[in-house]
């Protein structure tokens, strides 16, 4: 084995140093697991914690500061309330309108089944025309039909 020995007192430094650091270095992994170790275990400790802050939070402080930021900004708004009445007034005059086309609606439908009741019955008066029209015609044409076999019938004999 050879052993160099530096010329330089920075060289000897350097030389010491890379000595001290390859003995530290097992340790220095030793602490770096020890420390993994006891950060996780502080995660675990402190998660539930935190959660429990948060819900803390959320249900006792944060609600207080919405009251309070509520309650400022309305002191400072510049704009009258608004009233209800318009609301309203707008809602009754749908509920009128909606009643009165609902009362329009229900006559024009009886009026329309009536109509109907009679567009159907001269309809039906019409379709009944046309059948006995055709009944007559397909009686005439039979007749005619008949007397034209008869006249054969009788030539042949």
């Amino acid at each position: 084995m050879v052993m160099e020995v530096p010329a330089t007192w920075m060289g000897r430094m350097k030389a010491q140093a890379m000595r001290t650091g390859q003995r530290m270095q097992p340790m220095a992994d030793q602490a770096k697991v020890a420390a993994a170790h006891r950060i996780e275990d502080a995660r675990h400790w402190a998660a539930p914690r935190l959660e429990s802050a948060a819900h803390g939070f959320e249900e006792q402080i944060a609600p207080k500061v919405s009251t309070m930021l509520t309650n400022a900004a309305r002191r400072i708004d510049p704009t009258p309330s608004r009233s209800r009445r318009w609301p309203m007034l707008v809602l009754l005059t749908g509920v009128a309108v909606g009643t009165i086309g609902y009362m329009f609606y229900r006559r024009n439908a009886q009026q329309w089944t009536e109509h109907m009741k009679d567009s159907a019955s001269d309809a039906s008066r019409w379709v009944n025309e046309k059948a006995e029209k055709a009944s007559e015609s397909a009686d005439r044409m039979a007749a005619n039909v008949s007397n034209k076999a008869d006249e054969a019938s009788r030539k042949m004999s």
